[in-house]
């Protein structure tokens, strides 16, 4: 399904009136984290802020909408933002790194595998990594389609 048909078919059920929303993947293993999002077992996601000012990409906020797409392309679901925040990467708590649902769901592990992604977005941006560099964290929930009780 494409992200259009799936918007259509969340505001169709939703009852709310044409509002805005972005199309996105998630940047690493979107077919894995879709499938997080999905089980409820991702309601999180964080990503460099710096990027943000060099691709002009506006910040998220909380209120908006997000179709999440798989690597395909194609509509998974439909997510709500609840909260945004930037922290230094060594200040993102156990709590965010649990939420974001990957490997054992511990900050050791978030750590382990955000320290080598961020570093290469970063380098390819020809910017730098390091404990202090800034980290937009985001949580959300599904709202599109409902899971079953």
């Amino acid at each position: 399904m494409q992200a259009e048909e799936m918007w259509r078919d969340f505001l169709a059920t939703s009852g709310l009136q044409e509002v805005p929303y972005t199309a996105w993947a998630f940047g690493a293993s979107p077919d894995q984290l879709a499938d997080l999002v999905l089980r409820g077992e991702k309601t999180a996601t964080s990503s460099a802020y710096e990027l943000y000012g060099l691709t002009g990409e506006p910040l998220p906020q909380a209120g908006e909408y997000s179709v999440i797409l798989d690597g395909s392309g194609q509509a998974v679901c439909v997510t709500e933002t609840l909260e945004v925040f930037t922290l230094p990467f060594r200040d993102v708590p156990a709590s965010h790194a649990f939420q974001e649902g990957e490997g054992d769901k511990s900050l050791d592990y978030w750590r382990e595998v955000h320290t080598a992604f961020f570093r290469a977005c970063l380098e390819k941006a020809g910017l730098s990594f390091s404990e202090t560099t800034p980290v937009l964290c985001e949580t959300f929930r599904v709202v599109y389609p409902l899971p079953n009780p």
